[in-house]
C-alpha cells in the first residue's frame, strides 16, 4: 500500500468474512496495516492495544480518520466500502488523512 505521501507501507487483506471477524483480535501490534474488505464499521472490543482507523470509498479515497482506543463501537459510514486498520498514531506519520487516495500494490487482491 502507498500512503498519502507515497511511502510504501505493508498491507494485509482481509477479504474472509473470517478475516474480517478476526481483524486485529489477539495481536499486540501489526507492521503497517491491515485492510478490511467490505467493511463501514469496526469496533474495537477484546483489542490489547489503540488503533487508526481510515474508512475509504470504493475508489480507496479517504473519507474519515480517527484514533480508537480499546473498547469502542465505531460510527457506521455509509459510504465506506474499505476500512484500513493500523497501531495508533501510523496514519498520522504516513500523512494519511481525509480526501488522500490509496494506492494497493499490484497482485493484492481487493475482492471478497
Amino acid at each position: 500500500m502507498l500512503d498519502g505521501a507515497g511511502t510504501a507501507v505493508p498491507l494485509e487483506i482481509a477479504a474472509s468474512y473470517r478475516a474480517r471477524t478476526r481483524g486485529l483480535l489477539g495481536r499486540d501490534g501489526i507492521e503497517g496495516a491491515l485492510l478490511l474488505t467490505p467493511a463501514s464499521s469496526v469496533h474495537t472490543f477484546r483489542m490489547r492495544f489503540a488503533i487508526d482507523v481510515a474508512h475509504l470509498d470504493r475508489r480507496l479515497r479517504v473519507l474519515a480518520v480517527r484514533t480508537m482506543p480499546p473498547g469502542r463501537l465505531g460510527a457506521i459510514r455509509p459510504r465506506a466500502r474499505y476500512v484500513l486498520e493500523a497501531e495508533a498514531g501510523a496514519m498520522a506519520g504516513w500523512g494519511l488523512r481525509p480526501g488522500a487516495q490509496v494506492v494497493v500494490a499490484a497482485g493484492q487482491d481487493l475482492r471478497t
